[in-house]
């Protein structure tokens, strides 16, 4: 038996299912997670819901032994449903399901009761560890914000992050090398899409960093709508050669061979973008890359392509130590085929 069998709420009887409710209000992106889960013989599927009033309701009436829950949820969302849960089930362990990679975010999801913390991003290749974690009562934080926050108090037997040894927590910011990371993330809609990318823009541009953006025409016009709404000037960004705008069809039409992207091409032009936008920030600021290739190659049906970009995505992340955030739109990932190439798009960032 892979997870350790768990006592029923009301007595000395032990159930031989973990009994799972989940939570998720975008229909493919459930049926991903029910379809991982089943993997599993001694995983059963109880219930789920699309709301965070259902996620009580259902909690309470359901009892189940985990709760993998979202937290951008309609109605009530996902954290304020956990603190709800811990008062009507108490004996549910709650594991987040997110694309919130906030440490902020994940801490106060944890303080509200859940147990564990998966980014949906990593979600292919960490979320059946993290429910064999949390089952065992133990704590779980995805691996990109564990990596960023060494001071999250953690569960006392789970292995030590290597990324907070002694040597690390005793240099000075100013001498510890920043590693960059490469994230996916998944968005509902165009909307969900432009807000997901502005965040990330401001934050870098507010700290000084460049920032290189390859989007579709409407998606450009829609952040710098929401830049200069938030009063970000990236105008004088754009003039220090901080802040790169792209055409993402121009883009990869400089680096794509015969319907495949060219590794000679992709490097000589991404990375030169890259060297470029350090040398304009200065050498203690990082180049963040915010980009919809790999999407558009999807949406044009060419996933073999798609899942290159991001492999090569990985190769320049090690490089040049950028952060590279590549977007998806999940409106395509209704097909189980689809689900296939979602679950090897995640397994590369």
């Amino acid at each position: 038996m892979f997870f350790p069998k768990i006592p029923t709420v009301g007595g000395d009887r032990i159930a031989a299912l973990v009994r799972v409710l989940v939570v998720d209000d975008y229909e493919p992106f459930r049926r991903f997670i029910c379809s991982t889960l089943e993997r599993r013989a001694d995983l059963q599927i109880v219930g789920q819901a699309l709301d965070g009033i259902q996620a009580v309701q259902k909690a309470e009436e359901l009892q189940p032994d985990l709760i993998v829950l979202d937290i951008g949820l309609p109605k009530v969302n996902g954290i304020e449903a956990a603190r709800q849960i811990r008062k009507l089930s108490p004996q549910s362990k709650i594991l987040i399901l997110t694309q919130e990679s906030s440490a902020d975010v994940a801490d106060e999801a944890l303080s509200a009761g859940a147990l564990g913390y998966v980014v949906k991003a990593h979600a292919a290749r960490e979320l059946l560890t993290a429910v064999e974690a949390v089952c065992q009562g133990r704590m779980f934080v995805s691996g990109v914000i564990s990596d960023r926050d060494c001071g999250r108090t953690a569960d006392a037997n789970a292995p030590a992050n290597p990324a907070c040894d002694d040597a690390s927590l005793s240099q000075s910011p100013e001498k510890r090398e920043i590693a960059g990371s490469h994230e996916v993330q998944f968005y509902p809609d165009d909307e969900a899409f432009v807000v997901g990318f502005a965040y990330s823009v401001k934050a870098a541009l507010q700290a000084g960093n460049a920032v290189i953006v390859a989007a579709t025409e409407s998606h450009t016009k829609g952040l710098l709508r929401r830049l200069r709404e938030h009063e970000v000037d990236y105008a004088a960004a754009m003039e220090q050669g901080r802040f790169l705008s792209l055409d993402v069809i121009e883009t990869l039409s400089a680096f794509m061979v015969n319907g495949q992207p060219d590794p000679v091409r992709f490097f000589r032009v991404v990375g030169g973008l890259i060297t470029t936008a350090a040398r304009s920030a200065g050498k203690r600021s990082r180049v963040v890359v915010c980009g919809e290739c790999a999407s558009i190659l999807w949406a044009q049906g060419n996933a073999d392509a798609a899942i290159q970009v991001e492999r090569f995505c990985n190769q320049l992340n090690k490089r040049f130590g950028a952060t590279i955030l590549c977007g998806f739109s999940l409106s395509s990932f209704y097909r189980e085929e689809d689900m296939q190439v979602f679950q090897r798009i995640c397994s590369e960032a």
